[in-house]
Formats: C-alpha cells, structure tokens, sequence
C-alpha cells in the first residue's frame, strides 16, 4: 500500500501514477494545505499534515490486512504485525528525509527515492538492515517515457493543468524561482519563452 512523503509537483506526479495503476488506498502527506488538496485532486485518498498526525501511523491505520490475507501468512509472519506491504515514495529531496523514512518505515518496505537530494545525506544503514528495508532510487527521463506521460495528458487521464499556478516570460523566470518558495502560492510555473 502506498505512502507518498511529499505533496510538490514530484509526489503529485507520483500520486497520479499510482492512481493510473489502480494502487489505493494512497496515502500522501505534506505540510501544505494547498499541496494536500492538489494530491486529493490527483487521487490521493487519505492525506496527511505531519504537523498534527504521523504519516507511518495513519498508513499503518489503513494498511491492515483483511481476516483472509492474515490467515494466508507463514507460521513465522503471523509474529509481526499484519500489515500489507508497504511501499514509500520519498518525495522530498532534502537532506534527513532518507534517515527519517528509514525510521518511520514497517519492516519489509520498500522506499523509492524520487526527491532529488542535491546535497550529502546521511542514513544509518544499521537501522535499513534491522527493518530489511529495500531501497530503490529512480530517475525518468527515456524518450518512452515522455511520450507515454504526453499521451496521459493529452488524453485526460492526468490532471496536469491543475499543477499550473503561473506562466511567465523570460523576464520573469527569477522572480518564479523565488515565488515557488512558497507552497501555498505556487506548485509549477511555466515558461512562455514568447511572452
């Protein structure tokens, strides 16, 4: 079951495709009231504000398994908590992230690290060895994958419009970095380079 950690334009991304994939009940958790809407809109059905709930206990809320799939378990598994599978998007990229989902991960998850982390990042991996943890780092960018993500979008399968909070010029490029500094206003600013 999934848990998005960040609700900006990549965990929004992340949260239509699992929505695409049929992947629910989704659970995505941002500080920012505009972004949680954003990723109700895109098809995240629990979200989560860090400040007032933990994301791992709200997942672990909605990941219990049914009576039937409880029963099915190994003799040993039925040891550990009946939990489905968890699988968590790190959608952040700043340092301390990988650490902090090392620590609120269930045993057997698997991370995928799509926030990119442009600085040094530390992560004990005592603690990903103890919780047999799986983690897997992503990058998309093939010529495939663009023309599937356009075709998604064109076709009205995602949403992509209402990532769009501004357009600007060249001449306002500046201004739009430092304007995507605040959440609240702004999640993806397009350029019109003919404006």
């Amino acid at each position: 079951m999934p848990l998005v950690i960040g609700c900006g334009p990549v965990g929004l991304a992340v949260i239509a495709a699992l929505k695409l994939r049929g992947l629910h009940p989704i659970v995505a958790a941002d500080y920012s009231p505009a972004r949680r809407a954003l990723a109700e809109k895109l098809g995240a059905d629990i979200v989560v504000d860090p400040a007032r709930s933990q994301p791992y206990a709200t997942w672990a809320e909605h990941a219990a398994m049914s009576p039937e799939e409880k029963a099915r378990r190994p003799p040993l598994q039925a040891l550990l908590p009946a939990l489905k599978p968890a699988l968590i998007f790190e959608c952040v990229g700043i340092p301390g992230l990988i650490q902090q989902v090392f620590e609120g991960a269930p045993r057997d998850a698997r991370i995928v690290v799509v926030g990119v982390c442009m600085e040094t990042d530390r992560s004990e991996p005592m603690l990903g060895i103890m919780k047999e943890l799986n983690v897997q780092y992503v990058l998309g960018y093939t010529p495939d994958e663009f023309a599937h993500s356009l075709r998604l979008i064109a076709e009205g399968e995602v949403d992509a419009a209402s990532l769009v909070t501004a357009t600007v010029g060249i001449d306002g490029v500046a201004q739009a970095f430092a304007d995507l500094a605040n959440p609240e206003r702004h999640t993806k600013i397009i350029v019109e380079p003919w404006r």
